[in-house]
């Protein structure tokens, strides 16, 4: 329901988030029943209303702990393999939490899902009922027609299936108490996010070497490489912030980009614009946000460039749309590189086509060279999420999930479908969709699920091409530290892509 950051948290049980009641209440010396409850020994309980006949009560909201972080308990939902070259998950089960939002309120279960939550049919919601996965303040729901009221706590079973990512060892670079450097691989998103949980960086450190409640200072987009710094304590990480705002932290990329880039420096200063918050799609535009960002080529092979980026400012993929409004897309970059642009593919500014139509062109063209994921868009045309929605501990999540796919809750909701009349996913019955010993083997690795879709298919690897972009963080430096990494392959001069 990846983007980017902030939308407010909709559930957070702190108890189930990894301490115990009686944890809690050590640490902030409440009795136990209190913490539990929510109210301290000097606070009124509020009295339970008296109900009507046949009217169903409905529990207050439990108290947010927004210090919970990711500890071992959720580490341990499942486990890695790894399977020519790619880093996989196992499936796992795991519950999606959300409070009932207000425009549900006197509204049917069965209405929400048929309205907001479309990834999957009313029928599978039926199975799922009868199943038990579907709960309301922790009781199964015995049928899709309950009317949903203030402060009902909707809880969704689901058999969660995460995508591949590169199998390159996380490297961390510097922890030295006060922060964790970690030079991360290219499709590894940051936090938990959309299809992914286990396959982020946040759980692989808390997986594999056991570092875990980190604050993070900045983001990488997933297809981005390169240094990734984390704060150790609440303290650092408010000082770094302010280092951000104050525009006192020096941020230098590197990226290979189509075509042969002036010498010199250039400077682009276009304003940009968030076109869709769905999947984060932003071009150039008089209404933006102003920008800055300093490029100097480093070298060309005669087909591409290399180019040093320096973005005085933090928009959104500016170094990616500053490039594309010069004429140099980054290569490999799945949206400001797409073709979908139109003739000029998006140079000058110029893109011939509305807001909608330009987002349902690059729908369009990843359907057909079936890559939808990379939008972060479903087999079906539902938006998953933007990159950087987050889910949190205890199942809640910053964009709600009832239904099978996590849906942006930036903009309605209702409206997240693209018509897309065909996917990138192979049945079960297609020929031969990959090598006989791999299928069987999956097959015997993962019990089916009866309910899960995604467990009637079989998808293919990513390629290489679908895991990386040209694009490298290659340093931050502060008033008084630097971090960075090496160049990567790609950027050294005789580099030649291979087809």
């Amino acid at each position: 329901m990846e983007q980017a950051a902030a939308t407010p948290v909709e559930d957070e049980n702190p108890v189930s988030a990894g301490r115990t009641t009686e944890e809690e209440a050590k640490v902030t010396g409440k009795r136990k029943s209190d913490e539990a409850s929510g109210f301290s020994k000097n606070q009124r309980r509020p009295r339970r209303k008296k109900l009507r006949a046949g009217e169903r009560y409905v529990p207050p909201p439990q108290k947010r702990n927004p210090g919970v972080s990711f500890s071992q308990e959720h580490f341990d939902e499942t486990s890695y393999y790894f399977e020519d070259g790619l880093r996989k998950v196992h499936p796992y089960y795991f519950d999606f939490k959300t409070y009932c939002k207000g425009r549900w309120i006197g509204k049917s279960l069965m209405e929400v899902f048929e309205s907001e939550f479309r990834s999957e049919s009313i029928e599978y919601y039926q199975k799922a009922v009868k199943e038990g996965r579907i709960r309301l303040n922790e009781s199964p729901v015995d049928d899709l027609s309950i009317i949903l009221k203030n402060n009902d706590h909707m809880k969704n079973t689901v058999h969660r299936h995460e995508p591949p990512v590169v199998g390159k060892p996380l490297e961390v670079l510097v922890d030295d108490g006060e922060v964790v450097v970690v030079d991360k691989p290219a499709s590894i998103p940051v936090h938990p996010c959309g299809r992914f949980r286990h396959n982020t960086v946040i759980f692989i450190l808390g997986k594999e070497l056991g570092i875990s409640k980190l604050h993070t200072v900045h983001r990488l987009d997933r297809l981005t490489s390169g240094v990734l710094l984390f704060a150790r304590t609440l303290e650092i990480s408010k000082k770094l912030d302010q280092l951000v705002r104050d525009r006192k932290l020096e941020k230098e990329y590197v990226c290979r980009v189509e075509g042969e880039f002036p010498e010199g420096e250039l400077i682009c200063e276009e304003p940009i614009l968030v076109v869709s918050f769905k999947i984060g799609l932003c071009r150039v535009d008089p209404k933006g946000k102003e920008c800055r960002t300093v490029f100097q080529r480093l070298s060309f092979n005669g087909k591409t460039s290399v180019v040093r980026c320096l973005p005085l400012t933090g928009r959104t993929h500016q170094i990616r749309v500053h490039l594309q409004y010069l004429g140099f897309p980054i290569l490999n970059d799945p949206i400001y590189g797409a073709d979908a642009w139109g003739p000029h593919r998006g140079k000058g500014g110029l893109v011939g086509k509305s807001d909608e139509e330009l987002l349902k062109a690059l729908v369009e063209e990843h359907r057909n060279q079936e890559s939808l994921h990379l939008l972060e868009v479903s087999d079906n045309g539902t938006v998953l999420s933007q990159d950087g929605l987050k889910d949190h501990p205890d199942g809640s999540c910053e964009a709600s999930k009832i239904g099978g796919t996590r849906q942006s809750q930036c903009g309605d909701l209702t409206s997240l479908t693209v018509n897309v009349s065909s996917d990138n996913t192979l049945p079960e019955e297609s020929q031969d969709p990959l090598p006989d010993d791999k299928s069987q083997r999956n097959q015997k690795q993962f019990p089916k699920d009866p309910l899960c879709s995604e467990c009637k298919l079989i998808r293919a690897d990513p390629t290489e091409k679908e895991l990386i972009m040209y694009l490298h963080a290659l340093r931050y430096k502060g008033p008084d530290f630097e971090y960075s990494t090496q160049l990567p392959e790609w950027a050294k001069d005789d580099w030649l892509e291979v087809d």
